[in-house]
């Protein structure tokens, strides 16, 4: 009994956060700051690479050299030098602006239990956390987790899809990454293995 509480709560989380990551738009607002980690934090890192402000590793982990980078960054373009990508060098480095979709709402059923699934492979990967909260809140990993749009309702849909993806229904073919190629901002990205393509998403290893 205990074992199928904690299925359904697992279950129940897992619809909430998919139903996030499925409604929410890239935050306008959004700030990176040392601590941070990520998808965006490896396009802000390759940014400054290609301008040469950073010559540190693009690990996706903002660190102490990305934070001089940034200030130096900052200090050029007649910004605030205080280390934090925030709005103001988010529009300076070309980051900003729309907030496009990262959503699977209107992606076929098998593309959601598809973005579950990659949740669930980040989790059993050595690189990422290895719970799904872990997974889900990690700094800058989904943007829809930092533009505070926590409200939006849960569809059936998302809590159909999290079930399938909790007992091991994987439409990705094992991919810990997925992005939608008519909006995606990260040259990064594209340089991952593609997997498949399901509806609007590509899913990479």
């Amino acid at each position: 009994m205990n074992r199928r509480r904690r299925i359904a709560a697992l279950a129940l989380v897992f619809a909430v956060n998919i139903s996030l990551i499925a409604f929410a738009q890239q935050a306008q607002a959004a700030t990176y700051r040392q601590g941070s980690s990520g998808e965006q934090v490896r396009v802000i890192q390759t940014k400054l690479k290609n301008w040469g402000y950073y010559d540190g590793a693009v690990d996706g982990v903002f660190g102490s050299q990305t934070t001089q980078a940034v200030k130096y960054f900052q200090r050029k373009n007649g910004l605030t030098a205080d280390g934090i990508v925030g709005p103001a060098t988010l529009k300076a480095l070309g980051m900003s602006g729309g907030g496009s979709p990262a959503e699977a709402r209107g992606e076929p059923y098998s593309g959601q239990v598809a973005v579950g699934a990659v949740i669930l492979n980040r989790v059993e990967h050595p690189s990422f956390p290895n719970t799904i909260a872990g997974v889900v809140y990690q700094p800058g990993a989904f943007t829809c987790m930092v533009d505070g749009q926590f409200n939006e309702p849960v569809a059936e849909s998302a809590v159909r899809a999290a079930r399938d993806a909790l007992n091991g229904v994987d439409p990705s073919g094992g991919a810990i990454y997925y992005f939608n190629p008519a909006t995606a901002t990260s040259s990064w990205i594209w340089s991952r293995p593609l997997i498949l393509q399901i509806g609007n998403h590509r899913f990479c290893a």
